[in-house]
């Protein structure tokens, strides 16, 4: 496989995942294309290199739990060795609903399903998804990095809808609480804190998800997990649709997979997962990901069961030492304390 991954010069300390060409010749091993009518057990936690429209017709009836799906917006990009041009509304309506029909063999009764999309394309993608689902929310996200513009608002928001197959689907929604900062620390009439906690680090508040979120950061280079994908989604992003809308042990799908982030998250989270990725060195950077999973299983800003605000990293960080320490003075305690009742 030609890999021009590795022609960029990057800086030392740029952490943007790279595939060496003993990387491509390993991982290529592990990816897979269908030929035929698989079962489950052939596709699961797996990678699929090919294009998606050669490939659904041979997909199972009836496995998957969660679809996430990243289409490309109706824009004109550059993907590597794909191109995806630029359409009219009604003809990128015509191209969504030609996969998006299809894909829906492949549900579970009580599956979810959420589309990406940004401004321009989320019309299109809201009434194509009510052809078929029961759309349930949309959810705009922050994107804190984007270019100004002199001649109109900067584009900094995009679209995730959400929608079901049926009334009966899993929403888990203690799994995916947001800790913030408590700016006005209110106390009731007996002095105790009002909705909030004192802890190490400061005063906190785990709040219920909106529909609004505002603590993502879009992945870059000093980040690992960072890649040359142009449209990348951060682990974080991922995290919260995967813990709402699955169970561990549930199967998550994405058709239009890029590096990886989907599988890898699933992955970290005691989840099975499928993706397909028309591009050969997306599908090995995944593979690169998912066994760089099995070592590491963390997601920035994503610790100790919640969610933490943009930018509090060193916070939690903090917090993580300072809850050691306290451990290990615990344990010495209880151990001087043990060795004292024995004497």
């Amino acid at each position: 496989m030609k890999n021009d991954i590795n022609t960029k010069n990057r800086a030392p300390r740029n952490r943007t995942m790279n595939l060496s060409e003993r990387d491509s010749t390993n991982f290529e091993k592990k990816i897979i294309t269908l030929t035929d009518n698989v079962d489950t057990s052939n596709i699961i936690n797996k990678t699929i290199h090919q294009d998606l429209f050669s490939c659904i017709k041979y997909l199972p009836d009836s496995f998957v739990d969660l679809l996430f799906i990243d289409p490309p917006y109706n824009l004109t990009k550059d993907f590597g060795s794909n191109k995806f041009s630029e359409m009219s509304s009604d003809e990128y309506e015509q191209w969504l609903d030609s996969w998006l029909c299809p894909l829906r063999k492949i549900l579970k009764p009580t599956a979810s399903i959420y589309i990406c999309g940004d401004w321009k394309s989320s019309s299109s993608i809201f009434r194509t998804m009510s052809k078929y689902f029961k759309v349930r929310n949309r959810i705009t996200w922050e994107r804190e990095k984007g270019r100004g513009a002199k001649i109109n608002w900067k584009n900094c928001s995009e679209d995730i809808w959400f929608g079901t197959v049926a009334d009966d689907f899993i929403f888990n929604v203690d799994a995916v609480m947001l800790k913030r900062k408590v700016t006005a620390p209110y106390k009731d009439d007996d002095g105790k804190p009002k909705d909030w906690v004192q802890e190490i680090n400061g005063n906190y508040r785990l709040t219920h998800p909106s529909n609004l979120w505002t603590d993502l950061t879009i992945p870059f280079w000093s980040m690992p997990e960072n890649t040359d994908h142009p449209t990348q989604k951060p682990e974080k992003l991922l995290a919260k649709i995967i813990l709402a809308s699955s169970k561990i042990g549930d199967v998550v799908f994405d058709p239009f997979l890029g590096s990886g982030t989907t599988s890898v998250v699933a992955k970290k989270l005691g989840r099975k997962y499928c993706g397909i990725e028309i591009d050969a060195r997306y599908c090995c950077l995944t593979e690169k990901r998912l066994e760089l999973a099995d070592v590491d299983k963390s997601i920035q800003g994503y610790n100790d069961g919640v969610f933490w605000e943009r930018n509090s990293l060193n916070v939690q960080r903090n917090v993580n030492k300072k809850e050691k320490i306290i451990s290990q003075q615990d344990n010495l305690l209880a151990h001087v304390t043990y060795g004292q009742s024995t004497v």
